[in-house]
């Protein structure tokens, strides 16, 4: 410690980095109690049982963000199929995106099934709790209507290019 053994006045005692700064004391909101306190039985020592937030579910978002690059990628199957219905390349181009939309829209509805089941499930008290309910119903709207405009692009496409 630079300038002697004792930290300068002021300082409140706290512990001090290599450099000689002052290490802050933790946020009071950062330290909650046990809920409870549970003794062990022949020892004298306890078992603390903490609060544990709830934690918002990857399935969920992940369903949703894949059932919105669903529904991107069927307006594109739209649009190529439209767009190239006159150069007869556009049934081509729309079955080639409508794979890509059938896949992450499919993608969308299991994540978001799943997503959903995670956050429905009762978690005891040290595990989890899990939200996103709202995501990953989102989520499974989006990728069943992602789903459903590729596959209705895809249809349009093909009519367009044997008319």
């Amino acid at each position: 410690m630079p300038g002697g053994l004792f930290p300068p006045p002021g300082y409140g005692g706290f512990p001090f980095r290599p450099d000689g700064r002052p290490v802050p004391p933790p946020p009071r909101d950062a330290v909650l109690p046990p809920k409870r306190i549970d003794a062990v039985p022949g020892t004298p020592f306890g078992v603390a049982h903490l609060e544990v937030p709830p934690v918002t579910s990857g399935l969920a978002v992940g369903s949703l963000v894949a059932g919105i690059v669903s529904v991107l990628v069927a307006l594109l199957v739209g649009c190529f199929g439209l767009a190239g219905a006159a150069g007869g390349w556009g049934a081509w181009a729309a079955g080639a995106f409508t794979l890509l939309g059938a896949l992450t829209g499919a993608g969308a509805l299991v994540a978001g099934l799943l997503g959903a089941r995670q956050v429905r499930r009762p978690a005891p008290p040290p595990a989890v709790r899990f939200t996103g309910r709202g995501l990953a119903v989102a989520g499974i709207s989006c990728g069943a209507t992602g789903l459903a405009l590729s596959l209705l692009g895809l249809g349009a496409a093909v009519l367009l290019q044997l008319a």
